[in-house]
């Protein structure tokens, strides 16, 4: 398999792909493994990935630059993700130790109840190339706490770091027979749906989310599902600082040139700020760097995936075929490597696919709304609830709106934003289950229910 520059479009490293044969192994060793790993004690588990935290820090820059070279990610958006997942961890851990640890839940004369948490087993993780560390955190790193194995397949646009990853994890004291990788594309990851994992953790697309929960469902095994949103943004006419918001919105909008899944995809604003709004949200817009990924001071730079160039092609084209208005950018730049403009279109409405259908790049709508009932019916007409926003001084007035919303996580005044401390998860094309929290963490668990009585002897 080949591993492109897509600033580049040259091949920068080529490395073997698995087969089924080497996919049988890989899990044979990690069943023989996993016992052995969950007996080692939690503390000293603790040590261990804490240890990994460090290496990332420490190896940060060539870290960064590998995965700058393979997925096309600005260079010092790298660094952030990187000492993001550093960060992520150290709440992981210090918080492993208070939900992973056996619960007394009551004790009453000669009865005792208590909880214990064991682990699933061997872990599937299927992960994602746009933020290959804090995705693939949000998943090996509470599952190797609980004890469990894992088999990680880094997408195949972010191989070079899940081999980094890898390497560093050994480094830190976790066995190989405990987390192997599995290289390839999604030929590979169809090879692993046949495999009898204990629980199968994908972060993707909504259309192979879905692919894979059909397939596993007859194992009758855990299988959580972190997929793509079209997350909404309401501006509301009481906001205090009309240009310190849109700068806000427009980082959530094209941060990572736009390839999040909790980017902001659409947005709605009051008509009574909406004049002001746009002219501070071209100017933020405007003022950014477009260059190569490796270049100081780039913010927009290239996709990833030359395929997504001609989704943002479609999705403009079909805006302005039916009224709407290019303000910003609109097409591919013309230069070697997948660079797309940073483009903003408004007299946009909800005929458009761009209002509708998830653009993973840097192509933004924007709607003017008359009230807060508007923009809530607006913000409700999808299909996908991972995240929404409401920009406004009054907290009442917000969660009014947020409220309403079927969606994992509500913002008031920030959007696009991760936090270990709370859950992360979405609803209906979203995904289903729960990573991070005390809830990340319990899901790589089986809870088993201890009811002990003593008798007279004891």
């Amino acid at each position: 398999m080949n591993i492109i520059n897509p600033a580049t479009e040259e091949i920068i490293a080529t490395v073997k792909e698995d087969d089924s044969f080497s996919l049988e192994k890989k899990l044979a060793l990690l069943k023989k493994g996993q016992k052995t790993w969950q007996a080692v004690p939690l503390e000293e588990r603790i040590k261990r990935i804490d240890r990994f935290a460090g290496l990332l820090k420490e190896n940060i820059e060539s870290l960064a630059s590998t995965l700058t070279s393979e997925m096309g990610k600005p260079l010092q958006q790298s660094r952030n993700e990187i000492n993001g997942a550093s960060n992520r961890i150290g709440w992981l851990t210090g918080h492993a130790g208070q939900f992973l640890s056996e619960e007394l839940m009551n004790r009453s004369g000669d009865m005792t109840e208590k909880i214990v948490y064991e682990p699933l087993g061997v872990v599937c993780n299927i992960s994602a190339w746009n933020y290959p560390y804090n995705v693939g955190v949000n998943v090996f790193v509470p599952a190797l706490l609980a004890g469990n194995a894992v088999l990680y397949k880094p997408s195949e646009y972010a191989t070079l770091t899940g081999l980094g990853i890898a390497r560093y994890l050994q480094e830190a004291g976790i066995p190989e027979e405990v987390f192997q990788l599995a290289l390839g594309s999604g030929e590979v990851g169809k090879l692993l749906l046949d495999l009898p994992f204990d629980g199968y953790f994908f972060t993707g697309s909504y259309k192979t989310g879905k692919y894979i929960y059909e397939k596993v469902a007859p194992k009758m095994v855990p299988c959580q599902l972190e997929l793509g949103g079209k997350d909404p943004v309401y501006a509301a006419d009481d906001i205090e600082d009309i240009k310190n918001s849109a700068a806000g919105i427009s980082d959530g909008a094209f941060y990572n040139n736009g390839q999040s899944c909790c980017a902001v995809e659409r947005i709605y604003v009051h008509e009574k700020i909406y004049e002001a709004f746009i002219q501070s949200f071209l100017d933020e817009v405007m003022s950014w760097k477009i260059g190569a990924p490796d270049e100081a001071g780039t913010y927009i730079s290239v996709l990833s995936r030359k395929a997504q160039l001609e989704v943002l092609d479609r999705q403009v084209a079909d805006a302005v075929s039916k009224g709407a208005k290019v303000l910003a950018g609109g097409k591919r730049l013309d230069r070697k490597g997948y660079y797309y403009e940073p483009t903003v279109l408004i007299e946009v409405d909800h005929s458009m696919e761009l209002m509708k259908e998830e653009s993973f790049g840097p192509v933004i709508g924007i709607m003017k709304v008359k009230n807060d009932e508007e923009a809530t019916h607006l913000m409700q007409d999808t299909e996908y609830g991972l995240t929404a926003s409401v920009y406004s001084s009054s907290w009442d007035r917000a969660q009014k709106i947020l409220s309403r919303l079927d969606t994992g996580t509500g913002y008031w005044n920030c959007c696009d934003r991760v936090s270990a401390a709370v859950p992360w998860s979405g609803r209906k094309h979203s995904g289903i289950g729960s990573t991070l929290s005390h809830a990340g963490l319990r899901a790589f668990t089986k809870p088993k229910a201890y009811q002990l009585r003593a008798t007279g002897s004891e």
